[in-house]
């Protein structure tokens, strides 16, 4: 797999009969080591260990409903008040962050409200705070930690 522009992390991975798995530390499971699965558990350990979030406080891939349709969201993040704190949609690096990958998150957003929302192909990342006050974006250099939040 390729680099991506996160700091190094410890993330576990096996081969097994000629496929390539990497394990989830929220899941505890092991997955199919996919381009887009690659950027998820970066993500998630960026997350966990450089930003403190707690991994019980965290889904990965759940199913969500989303103008009648089924869905899944890559990475939500709740607040020890079970509110939504930080959504995440994740990208295989070649896939490109543009218009759409924000429309998708922002429908996503619909349904839960976040506080912030993290758009990441591995290469490239973008945080942003919702105000649903003004019904505004502002966009971050990076999340916030935990604490902070």
């Amino acid at each position: 797999m390729e680099k991506l522009n996160f700091p190094n992390f410890n993330i576990r991975l096996k081969n097994k009969e000629n496929k390539h798995f990497i394990f989830d530390i929220i899941r505890k499971k092991w997955f199919l080591l996919t381009p887009e699965e690659w950027v998820r558990q970066h993500c998630i350990h960026y997350l966990v260990y450089k930003k403190h979030y707690l991994k019980s406080f965290i889904n990965v891939e759940k199913k969500i409903l989303v103008n009648g349709i089924n869905k899944r969201y890559d990475i939500v993040v709740f607040s020890k008040n079970a509110d939504v704190l930080v959504l995440v949609e994740c990208k295989s690096p070649k896939i490109s962050i543009n218009q759409d990958v924000f429309d998708q998150i922002s429908k996503y957003n619909l349904t839960f409200k976040s506080k912030y929302l993290m758009v990441s192909n591995g290469l490239s990342h973008y945080f942003c705070a919702v105000n649903y006050k003004t019904k505004n974006y502002l966009f971050l250099t990076e999340i916030p930690n935990y604490e902070n939040t």
